[in-house]
């Protein structure tokens, strides 16, 4: 596998699961960065943390995941967080979200700079309007995001991207719908995940989907992000396809293994 620079942007946050009460640090951006490094890549994480026990905690997470995290902004404010419940069947559903100094983040003008530099920069969660990614994208950097995490419709969209992340449940028309209209907004490539029936990938051209592999599920937190990771990963190293869909089925699924985005002490 090729060792490429990455960069993620966005999205922090301490995920507070009920009723156990027990605490990770999550956020999509977050997520995709420890997995890009665990797999082996450079990884950059690009956020803004409160100045904080929370915020003190998430920056040496991610340094000990070996993600460098020189570019991570210290704000007066709280960190932000998530509010979990776990289902009987793996699920989590987002109870409550307070994105706490995430919002109004902005990278500085050095940061962009640096930005522009690397292989490919996933952007989660940002407020911005699209300002950033349609920065990247006009000076020819290679961009993704993943729509499923950005709600607000003005920070939606995907012209100019250079994979588009999304996610539906497993209605066939709802797949094919969506990978349409993301390469119709002018995204080159789209990659829907989709629940029990796996992930699809078109560039409007062709498609292909591959389904899952059962396995047992403790906690989904933070596998569509592997999934993204995994993909981006094969992808930028020039797999095919197939290769790119196994190898973010496969790391979604060992997250799908234990608590969390991904193992922390």
């Amino acid at each position: 596998m090729t060792m490429l620079r990455f960069a993620t942007v966005g999205d922090n946050c301490i995920d507070q699961f009920r009723p156990s009460g027990m605490s990770l640090i999550g956020g999509n951006a977050v997520n995709v960065a420890v997995q890009l490094a665990l797999l082996g890549h450079e990884s950059h994480y690009f956020g803004a943390v409160g100045d904080d026990a929370d915020g003190h905690r998430t920056i040496g997470e991610l340094a000990a995941h070996g993600v460098k995290v020189e570019h991570i902004q210290l704000k007066s404010g709280h960190t932000a967080f998530t509010l979990i419940d776990i289902l009987p069947s793996g699920e989590r559903v987002f109870a409550h979200e307070d994105f706490g100094v995430c919002a109004g983040y902005r990278p500085t003008p050095v940061d962009v700079e640096t930005l522009k530099q690397m292989n490919h920069v996933h952007i989660g969660w940002m407020d911005d309007g699209g300002a950033l990614r349609d920065e990247l994208c006009s000076a020819g950097v290679s961009v993704s995001q993943d729509i499923s995490v950005n709600s607000d419709v003005q920070n939606l969209g995907v012209y100019g991207l250079a994979i588009a992340f999304g996610s539906v449940g497993e209605d066939d028309w709802a797949a094919d719908a969506m990978m349409h209209r993301l390469i119709f907004e002018g995204a080159r490539l789209a990659v829907v995940t989709r629940g029990a029936k796996g992930a699809s990938v078109s560039d409007g051209k062709r498609s292909v989907t591959q389904g899952i592999e059962p396995i047992e599920v403790i906690d989904t937190t933070g596998a569509g992000d592997s999934f993204i990771a995994g993909f981006l990963s094969a992808n930028l190293s020039g797999r095919d396809w197939e290769t790119c869909l196994e190898s973010g089925r496969r790391l979604a699924g060992r997250t799908c293994g234990h608590v969390g985005g991904f193992p922390q002490a």
